[in-house]
């Protein structure tokens, strides 16, 4: 029995589901940290970034069908090599990190919820426990989180709407007038280049795309729509939150600054209300991450192709992978902080859409593939500059993070190399059974 195609609709609510999650209730104080009065500037500024990356998406997902997503597009623009071969295990890597990012925000709005201390004791234990939790009902395979992932996505676009329209009153001017000296803005395009990965859902788009109805046509409309409406909410909730708390508030409440963003109009209840909703956020978000995208990124890094019935059972095949990315996550979330952890995330991206965009160029220059020649080439520009921006972004701020990401991006190419050698493993080219 073939199975029922994915509408335009629920492609879309993928991807918001996927982009509004634990990013929006962990970053706030961290965006607040690096730009100020600019974090919803910030926010505007990542996603024109997010826009000109989605437009290589867009005009590939349209062609090139297929689960494999951004690996899919590289390796047929530049061919099965090392680097590709890296780049998989990199897409694999960032859903790790991403992780550890969720794991961290539960933690904080969790110890925060129940009036316990945020001392690092304290928070390891309950990274620990969420990881240990959602590994443990991965490997069991539930149904009944699967489908409850439809009703969290529901609760926390409820929960960040009624933040939005009941607190967009009490918002104070000084808080929100923005900051225009050279120095404000470069730290607000720190702050973007940071902010940049809470967009980065929209390409579980072509992750999906096998299974969406009309590819051609709904690929594109689905990543642009989904951009749109979490810009939307992102500026929203940033400018509520950054005009009732202030930039030194959302820093004091960092790893739980939009429920503190609540209090001035709501008072406790706000705090509690927005408290749990980042909880069904984060724990979703954990729960989807490796139950699907490392799930997935892990098959394709370790056997360079996917079946093409590709169920979340397979962790029964390969459950060392389960395994290697819940450890793997909790080192992260242990030793870096919400700051680290963030840049570090965006770092890896960063480097995946730049080889998505360089192959892009080469398929157009093949005749595989649409788009505008010297637009793509500025934006692959666009995203250099970023990727140096938040690099020197790192070495000022975050030093631990910056040496992190060399030791990741090194160490993947070395592994790479070695692991190829001993497995003879090639990244396969996915040819679309219709």
């Amino acid at each position: 029995m073939q199975q029922k195609k994915l509408s335009l609709w629920e492609a879309v609510s993928i991807a918001v589901g996927t982009m509004i999650g634990a990013g929006i209730f962990s970053i706030l104080g961290v965006g607040a940290q690096i730009c100020k009065n600019n974090l919803y500037i910030a926010f505007i500024i990542a996603s024109l970034i997010a826009y000109l990356v989605a437009y290589s998406y867009a005009k590939l997902g349209s062609v090139i069908v297929s689960n494999a997503g951004p690996i899919e597009f590289i390796r047929r623009g530049i061919g099965d090599n090392p680097v590709t071969g890296t780049l998989a295990i990199l897409m694999w890597f960032s859903y790790v990190v991403s992780i550890s990012l969720f794991a961290k925000a539960f933690a904080g709005y969790f110890l925060a919820l129940v009036h316990l201390p945020l001392t690092s004791i304290n928070i390891a234990i309950v990274e620990i426990v969420v990881v240990s939790f959602f590994t443990a009902l991965n490997f069991f395979g539930s149904k009944a989180v699967g489908k409850a992932e439809f009703w969290i996505v529901v609760i926390k676009l409820s929960v960040l709407l009624s933040f939005v329209v009941l607190g967009i009153w009490s918002i104070k001017p000084e808080f929100i007038k923005p900051l225009l000296s050279p120095k404000d803005m470069i730290n607000t395009f720190f702050a973007a280049s940071v902010l940049f990965l809470t967009y980065m859902g929209f390409g579980l788009v072509t992750n999906a795309s096998e299974d969406i109805e009309n590819p051609k046509k709904n690929v594109p409309l689905a990543i642009y729509i989904s951009l749109a409406v979490v810009t939307l909410v992102y500026v929203s909730v940033a400018f509520v939150a950054l005009g009732n708390l202030g930039p030194e508030g959302l820093i004091k409440a960092k790893e739980y600054a939009l429920a503190e963003a609540a209090k001035p109009f709501i008072g406790e209840i706000g705090f509690t209300l927005v408290a749990i909703g980042a909880l069904f956020s984060t724990s979703s978000a954990i729960n989807a991450t490796l139950y699907g995208g490392a799930n997935i990124a892990y098959a394709l890094a370790k056997e360079g192709e996917l079946p093409y019935v590709f169920e979340r059972k397979v962790w029964f095949e390969a459950p060392e992978g389960l395994y290697i990315t819940s450890v793997l996550s909790l080192v992260f979330a242990l030793f870096l902080d919400l700051n680290g952890i963030a840049s570090l995330i965006s770092m890896v991206f960063l480097v995946i859409y730049i080889f998505v965009l360089a192959s892009h160029l080469i398929l157009i220059k093949k005749g595989e593939a649409e788009g505008i020649k010297p637009f793509i080439l500025f934006n692959l520009m666009v995203i250099i500059a970023v990727f140096i921006t938040l690099l020197i972004y790192q070495w000022k701020s975050t030093r631990d993070s910056f040496y992190s990401g060399m030791i990741v991006l090194i160490g993947s190419f070395v592994f790479e190399l070695v692991y190829r050698k001993i497995t003879k493993r090639k990244i396969s080219r996915r040819d679309i059974l219709t």
